[in-house]
């Protein structure tokens, strides 16, 4: 089952109450989730990203991800830990119903 929101805007200041700070960032990363799928929480799962604004440091591959970076993952790809250089926007799809 996927979760419902009424219509609402993620970008808004008032949304920003919503963020969580992503674990082992030590604060300097923070996620807004759309939509989530109440499944099985695992990464047997592909995922795709895509950097909408900003610059990330992906340890694993030894890169800097920036705006317009995109990545398709395949299920148990090791990525991270990540680095910001200041504010990131990410758009993340993930496809636990294909795992």
């Amino acid at each position: 089952m996927k979760s419902i929101h009424p219509y609402w805007n993620p970008l808004d200041i008032q949304s920003s109450r919503q963020r969580e700070d992503v674990e082992g960032s030590d604060g300097n990363l923070q996620q807004l989730t759309l939509a989530q799928d109440f499944g099985v929480k695992s990464h047997a799962y592909s995922e795709e990203i895509f950097v909408v604004s900003g610059r990330l440091y992906d340890e694993a591959f030894g890169i800097w991800l920036e705006q317009g970076h995109y990545a398709s993952r395949p299920p148990y790809e090791e990525h991270g830990p990540f680095t910001a250089d200041g504010e990131v926007i990410i758009l993340e799809i993930s496809y636990p119903s294909q795992s």
